[in-house]
């Protein structure tokens, strides 16, 4: 222990009579650490957030319910097919320091009461590599929870595959995502923890194919574990192998502390498996909130809509989030390349009712309008969607979608990812889901950025929102080659809320305060969730599996000479 100290400082506040297990050297602060209070902090430093590793037994203890846990497969072999020289001596070794059988202890427990299958892996038990036993373990784990009906949730800690089974560990990779994709057939929710450090095959294979992937702060983590690298002698990037360089890139959801650890599964767990409890009174919204039938008045001025629904104080759609949806959390990345800060998606309630929530997002001020490219959402924003909404097709959530963008982003660095793509396999795929989708046009519903989230079931605007083909001066720059003919294009494109309900477009129109949402924010969002509350209320007496049928036929009529006016 002195030499992880580091310097005389730290030892001379050690007194020659208390016991050296009574503290600990933080080794990222090196600050001396009181063990019983490090101990409370789920072996998080008070100084420095440093997370130290915990063994299987820890995770166990820190995030099931106390005395819930009831261990599976625990009797499996030790396992030597090839007579690798010395292995099975060092897996006695290891056996005897861990007091486990293997890397990894897996059963069935409790998370806030919920039922749960639950897998740890233990580093201290030849580096949390995997050989059979790990692979057997965690694939009978997903198995045994698609049987019973169980979420999966895997603390997960390795350096890779384990070399002295060589085959038979690779094969372990294939076997476990195997495993996962059955789990994904009986539509139960898995959540894998990466924690410090998670690298190889375990991070190539079940580690990576959660539906939600949480990574501890600082944690170690990537395909090629250090020692690899070394060999190759092949450079890395200085923190390209972290927790925060993953979530940057879009792999991984959410980077959690471990004293919110729990708190935050139990959070997923509730959302995934838990009954839904509707508000009492909340869907019974009259007109006076949601209008379904176009008024006898003839439509405003459009562009007096596109200004009020490009008012800079209007409600955004993390305002009506903050406002309408309890417990949000919000997801991050499109596991491919990046997370599209223009698109928010999360898991969330509403009126008791569990639903994902996706919408574009304008930034305010000039940093996070940059941040968030004037909610021009790129490719990897489209395909964050569309995994949010296969996870609540998945467990059966309904999703409501928030519109509010100019358009999709066009350039070089969109075009070269594939945003044309990306948006028509968002409407294709929308079609499939068989859980209700409520999409609304909150301010701007400009061309193919917003229908890229604009399939749905019911599809709503706010009453001074606009919905339109193309911006108003791009229109009339097009077609008359003059921008300032953008009034005369606007209400030439018919894009008010008004037309797009006697156009048959849209089903409903949510009411603002006077003067428009940005008038009172608090007053609007209790309107749109009084809307949203009637609507999803009356989805849900539609059985599911008539769902993607109904929609289709819904924008099948769209155009049709019954639904064009002349």
């Amino acid at each position: 222990m002195t030499a992880a100290m580091g310097s005389g400082q730290i030892r001379s506040r050690l007194d020659d009579d208390i016991p050296a297990d009574m503290w600990e050297a933080c080794p990222q602060c090196h600050q001396l650490l009181y063990t019983k209070e490090l101990a409370q902090n789920l072996w998080v430093c008070t100084k420095c957030g440093y997370h130290f590793r915990l063994s299987a037994r820890q995770r166990v203890d820190t995030i099931c319910d106390p005395g819930s846990f009831v261990e599976w497969d625990a009797d499996l072999p030790l396992c030597d097919p090839l007579g690798f020289p010395k292995y099975r001596r060092k897996l006695e070794e290891a056996q005897e320091k861990t007091g486990l059988r293997d890397a990894v202890i897996t059963g069935r427990g409790q998370i806030a009461g919920i039922d749960v299958a639950f897998g740890a892996m233990e580093m201290g038990f030849r580096g949390g590599s995997m050989g059979w036993v790990v692979g057997e373990r965690v694939t009978r784990l997903l198995e045994r929870a698609a049987e019973e009906r169980l979420p999966v949730i895997i603390v997960n800690a390795s350096g890779g595959a384990r070399m002295e089974e060589s085959l038979v560990s690779l094969m372990q990779m294939a076997k476990t995502a195997g495993a996962s994709a059955k789990l994904a057939e009986a539509g139960l929710p898995y959540v894998s923890v990466l924690t410090d450090p998670t690298y190889g095959g375990v991070m190539a294979s079940y580690a990576f194919l959660g539906d939600i992937i949480v990574a501890e702060p600082g944690a170690a983590m990537g395909f090629a574990g250090p020692r690899v690298i070394d060999v190759t002698g092949m450079p890395i990037g200085e923190g390209v192998q972290t927790a925060e360089f993953q979530r940057e890139h879009g792999m991984i959801d959410l980077i959690v502390p471990r004293t919110e650890l729990r708190e935050t599964l139990a959070t997923f767990m509730a959302w995934s498996c838990a009954e839904a409890h509707p508000d009492e009174g909340l869907e019974e919204a009259g007109d006076e909130v949601l209008r379904t039938h176009p008024s006898a008045e003839p439509p405003s001025h459009a562009w007096e809509k596109v200004e009020l629904a490009r008012h800079p104080d209007r409600p955004y759609s993390l305002d009506y989030i903050q406002s309408i949806v309890d417990g949000f959390i919000e997801l991050h990345g499109d596991r491919r390349f990046a997370d599209d800060g223009a698109i928010v998606a999360g898991l969330g309630w509403i009126g008791g009712r569990p639903v994902a929530v996706i919408g574009h997002q304008k930034g305010r001020q000039a940093r996070e309008r940059s941040r968030r490219n004037f909610a021009m959402a790129r490719p990897e924003g489209y395909r964050k969607a569309m995994r949010i909404m296969r996870l609540a097709d998945k467990v059966g959530r309904p999703i409501v979608t928030l519109i509010d963008t100019p358009g999709a982003h066009c350039l070089d660095e969109a075009e070269a990812r594939g945003i044309s793509e990306a948006i028509a396999a968002n409407q294709r795929d929308m079609f499939s889901l068989k859980v209700p989708i409520v999409p609304v046009v909150i301010g701007e519903g400009g061309s193919g950025g917003a229908i890229g989230i604009g399939v749905g079931d019911r599809v709503l605007m706010m009453e001074n929102s606009y919905y339109s083909v193309i911006a108003p001066e791009s229109c009339a720059a097009i077609l008359w080659r003059d921008r300032s003919l953008k009034e005369e294009a606007a209400d030439a494109l018919r894009l008010t809320a008004e037309d797009a309900l006697r156009l048959g477009v849209i089903d409903g129109i949510v009411a603002e305060p006077p003067g428009g949402a940005h008038t009172d924010k608090k007053a609007a969002a209790e309107l749109l969730k009084r809307a949203l509350g009637r609507v999803l209320g009356e989805l849900a007496q539609v059985p599911p599996a008539d769902l993607p049928a109904l929609r289709y036929e819904k924008f099948r009529r769209m155009g049709t000479p019954d639904n064009c006016p002349a």
